[in-house]
């Protein structure tokens, strides 16, 4: 895919030279501060323009604009606390179900305004699913866990589709072949990795165009967590994927563009390889070799 270069700002007058990377610890002010690399692709299936998030009177986002391209994995890094997990929240609207949080800027899913008043949100988490940290899988069965969406949505209209849409979703999570002969038992019987797995199942079961995934791993062993990688390496070439992680290792594996998050703001973005064996800011360089976290 691709990119579209923003270029760094330069000095001015004398020789054109470029400025010092700045410490954003240190430069508050929106004037000092704008995203370096790549935020923007020539392909996106989402972009979001001069994103703000607040917190009550806290601010938690600062003028975030990017773009996530067409069958793509991004992996959005960063410290605890900087903003990721805010940030990917506002691309299905997540947000709205806190009362104190305002979100300001331009979001859209194929050129439409997700957040226009005449949006219906359930049918944009439809098209936008996400999965989250920790595997929530309902209190149901295996099967009614992933036919539940579809029933909703209205996305069958027979048992035999219902029982098609069941078992290629599983198929898609590579969950079936493990719970085929217990689709009748609970899903929250099942162990942590295949609940994760259950829980994708369930999302990518009305056809979502893109998923948002809020450190998926976290809470898993490494064979499970392999698994995950596995499936998201398989699911690109159907969906587009933004990912949040703490994992470095887990971004670099998985994802073809890495989007690098400090205090509320996008720092730097760019091809996964460059990123981390030539990152462009000093706050991603000091991030990527260790020197905070």
């Amino acid at each position: 895919m691709e990119r579209v270069e923003q270029q760094e700002p330069v000095a001015g007058s004398k020789g054109d030279a470029i400025r010092p990377p700045l410490d954003i610890q240190a430069h508050s002010e929106q004037k000092d501060y704008e995203t370096i690399g790549t935020p923007f692709v020539t392909d996106p299936k989402m972009t979001a323009r001069n994103v703000n998030v607040y917190y009550g009177d806290k601010q938690a986002i600062t003028t975030i604009s990017l773009d996530i391209g067409r069958n793509e994995v991004i992996a959005m890094i960063g410290p605890s606390g900087c903003g990721k997990s805010t940030f990917l929240r506002t691309l299905n609207r997540m947000n709205d179900i806190i009362p104190i949080c305002r979100v300001e800027g331009e979001f859209c899913l194929d050129g439409d305004d997700i957040y226009a008043d005449d949006q219906d949100t359930v049918l944009l988490r439809a098209r936008v699913g996400m999965v989250f940290q920790k595997p929530n899988p309902f209190p149901k069965s295996i099967y009614e866990n992933v036919a539940y969406g579809p029933k909703i949505h209205g996305l069958a209209h027979s048992k035999a589709e219902l029982d098609e849409i069941v078992e290629d979703s599983l198929r898609r999570a590579s969950l079936f072949n493990e719970v085929k002969d217990q689709l009748d038992k609970p899903g929250t019987g099942l162990s942590g990795g295949q609940q994760q797995r259950l829980c994708i199942a369930r999302a990518i079961a009305v056809s979502p165009e893109v998923i948002l995934m809020d450190e998926p791993c976290s809470a898993l062993d490494p064979i499970a967590t392999a698994r995950i990688e596995e499936l998201i390496d398989e699911l690109k070439e159907n969906y587009t994927i933004a990912i949040v992680t703490h994992s470095m290792q887990q971004a670099a594996r998985v994802s073809q563009r890495t989007a690098y998050f400090h205090m509320g703001k996008l720092i730097e973005v760019g091809d996964t390889k460059q990123i981390f064996t030539m990152p462009k800011h000093e706050l991603t360089e000091n991030y990527i070799t260790g020197r905070f976290g």
